[in-house]
């Protein structure tokens, strides 16, 4: 699987994959944490247009990847958050952890 990002500066928009089970939250994990490392990103876009699935591994995910940039001063923001993944994000309390781009303001 080819993974898309783009980045600019210190930020990073990365498209997540249609289904975020066990094997691709691990698969993200390692890849983002890379990319985090090698340029020095401090704003993680999480993009979930194309998502229609994702499980506790791709919430733990998500959390793990939160605390690295809160670490590094940075922070992760989701987009394009689709009904059901929305269900999951409520659910689990992950708005509390990580901002909704589309609704902050940013330079």
């Amino acid at each position: 699987m080819t993974d898309t990002y783009q980045i600019d500066g210190t930020k990073m928009v990365f498209q997540m994959p249609m289904e975020i089970d066990h094997h691709q939250a691990a698969r993200l994990k390692d890849k983002m944490d890379m990319l985090i490392e090698a340029y020095q990103i401090r704003q993680l876009i999480l993009d979930f247009s194309g998502t229609e699935f994702m499980d506790s591994s791709g919430i733990g995910m998500i959390i793990g990847r939160s605390r690295k940039l809160h670490f590094l001063n940075g922070n992760v923001y989701a987009i394009h958050v689709g009904e059901q993944v929305n269900k999951i994000f409520e659910a689990s309390g992950l708005y509390r952890m990580i901002g909704n781009w589309e609704v902050e303001e940013h330079e």
